[in-house]
């Protein structure tokens, strides 16, 4: 079955390094990158995304951070997170926003940049258990 990672962040940077960790992990995967959350809450929202999907959520970001993303995402219908497993990919050190973090149901993981490849390969593999 075929995946999605959804790699929402501000930084071009940052984007451009979880695509390749993505393309060298081993699976293969469709990668879609947003660099306004509210896009990316939009594209879940409208029922697009039909395979099962990861997302990697960066914190500090403009107009809706990565909090403000999971307090609107949490609203969403079930059928649109079902299959979608929600990770906070940041650079931020301060172990008050991994506490925040967990707090919401749909964040399944906490994971300082840069991702490793590897970090992916377990990701995508985690997925396939989604939901069993």
């Amino acid at each position: 079955m075929s995946k999605t990672v959804i790699v929402i962040d501000d930084n071009e940077d940052d984007l451009l390094f979880a695509q390749i960790s993505v393309q060298r992990c081993g699976h293969p995967a469709d990668i879609k990158q947003f660099f306004r959350a509210q896009d990316a809450l939009a594209f879940l929202a409208s029922g697009e995304l039909v395979e099962p999907a990861l997302v990697l959520l960066d914190i500090n970001m403009p107009v809706m951070n990565g909090f403000d993303f999971l307090d609107a995402y949490e609203q969403l219908p079930i059928a649109s997170r079902a299959n979608v497993m929600v990770v906070m990919l940041t650079s931020s050190i301060d172990q008050r926003d991994r506490q925040r973090a967990f707090f919401y149901a749909s964040v399944k993981d906490y994971l300082r940049k840069p991702i490793e490849r590897s970090q992916v390969a377990n990701l995508l593999q985690r997925l396939d258990t989604l939901g069993s």
